[in-house]
């Protein structure tokens, strides 16, 4: 469409919802990558790889809009507004997430609110940071005599508590991958200590697939000390479960409890 008096090009308003995975530039999708190419705009959250900006055309907007633990350069409903307001103006609007969008991404609110101004909108997923990072340390979600099921829960609600959902899985075999938890830590511990798990195995790790990687294993009575002996930070995701005593470094500590027992 030609807006006759400026002679300027209108493009039709649309919105893209792209997962950028957990962090590693390279785990994006191919469609992921092909919707920025074709982008007007990009608003990007802070967990999301910048190299990634480089596959949107020059001409394009690129907007930082933040979303992560302790920084909230916007609020939803700012992010909600730009969204709206750039793919009237501009056209094709990409909406770039840290890992999937719906996997405590807000994706579906952005998703409903385009919806209400009945402009069209388009979801490609991305590798979530609840599957994909542990799987970089070769810890698998699921295993057969292990796992047969599995959990992601956010640390942390919205009132600042510690997840009720917690609680319960405890209380399971399940793996149970906790995102947004590493200031809940110690409350979490509590919560397997009070269920005897004292030595069921834990995995904290650091801005997985990034070059700021960091990972500690223990069991849930010594990852605490652990945690604050390697000084790891958010943003961290915590795996715990009998899957990460597959994990490589979980091996000695299996062979000091195995001699613990014998004693």
């Amino acid at each position: 469409m030609i807006d006759t008096k400026t002679k300027k090009e209108i493009k039709e308003p649309r919105i893209t919802l792209v997962g950028a995975g957990p962090g590693d530039a390279e785990l994006i999708t191919i469609k992921g990558i092909k919707a920025l190419k074709t982008a007007d705009v990009v608003l990007y959250d802070a967990l999301v790889n910048e190299e990634l900006l480089e596959f949107a055309p020059e001409h394009a907007t690129k907007v930082y809009v933040g979303k992560r633990s302790g920084d909230h350069s916007h609020s939803q409903e700012s992010i909600n507004k730009l969204m709206i307001d750039y793919a009237l103006n501009y056209g094709h609007v990409v909406r770039l997430k840290g890992g999937d969008s719906f996997v405590f991404g807000r994706g579906y609110e952005e998703l409903d609110h385009a919806a209400s101004y009945s402009i069209p909108a388009e979801v490609i997923p991305g590798i979530s940071s609840s599957i994909g990072v542990p799987g970089l340390q070769q810890i698998p979600v699921t295993h057969r005599g292990l796992s047969e099921s599995f959990w992601v829960v956010t640390g942390t609600t919205m009132d600042g508590q510690v997840s009720g959902d917690l609680y319960d899985a405890a209380k399971t075999k399940a793996t149970v991958v906790v995102l947004m938890g590493l200031r809940k830590l110690a409350e979490i511990v509590k919560i397997y200590q009070g269920e005897g798990k004292n030595r069921l195995p834990v995995a904290v790790i650091q801005s997985g697939s990034t070059d700021n990687e960091k990972v500690a294993i223990g069991v849930i009575d010594t990852i605490v000390e652990l945690v604050e002996e390697k000084k790891i930070k958010s943003p961290a995701l915590i795996v715990i479960g009998d899957v990460v005593s597959l994990h490589p470094q979980f091996q000695p500590i299996r062979e000091f409890y195995d001699i613990v027992a014998e004693e």
